[in-house]
């Protein structure tokens, strides 16, 4: 488990409020065990911390995707209670792309073989 400490300290990331950190470490340190399992996952022998690095970036782009797809309120009334709910425009919905942008961000820190075939 990465701490919040080391995800400020070492990292130096700012993005994810301590609050919603263990919710964002969970699921990328869930995503780096899968990997793990499905190929050879490996840090670069000159890095330091490389898995733990790797797991706040994935992190920061899981937190990203959730605060971007959260619906924001685009207007509201009081008289007979009306509110209007809107998504940001831009956001890339698709699972894939998601899916994505995890993994880059993880082998920005790890070397992953992913076999040929």
């Amino acid at each position: 488990m990465v701490g919040y400490e080391f995800y400020v300290g070492s990292y130096f990331g700012r993005a994810i409020p301590l609050e919603t950190w263990p919710a964002a470490e969970r699921e990328a340190s869930a995503l780096l065990a899968r990997y793990k399992r499905d190929y050879t996952v490996t840090a670069p022998p000159e890095s330091i911390n490389a898995e733990d690095m790797a797991i706040c970036a994935m992190a920061e782009v899981i937190y990203d995707r959730a605060v971007k797809l959260s619906a924001s309120i685009s207007s509201a009334s009081i008289g007979s209670v009306s509110v209007s709910y809107s998504t940001p425009a831009g956001v890339e919905y698709s699972e894939k792309q998601h899916a994505r942008n995890v993994y880059n961000a993880a082998r920005q820190y790890l070397d992953i073989y992913r076999g040929c075939g």
